[in-house]
């Protein structure tokens, strides 16, 4: 599954990991993503939606 939110395009950022011993590689932080049935335009539509928009209600299931 595709780790972008549909509604605010939330997308996976990138960064580093930092071990105690300091060697540096690269990792991925994904957001959470929930695939739920939406209602859009009046029609049950499955949607990948971040948590985020789902607790600010940016979503009627």
């Amino acid at each position: 599954m595709a780790a972008v939110c549909d509604i605010c395009d939330k997308k996976p950022t990138f960064g580093n990991n930092r071990p105690w011993s300091r060697k540096i590689t690269k990792r991925r932080f994904n957001p959470n993503i929930q695939r739920v049935r939406a209602v859009v335009n009046g029609t049950p539509k499955r949607l990948n939606v971040c948590t985020g928009c789902l607790k600010a209600g940016k979503v009627t299931r």
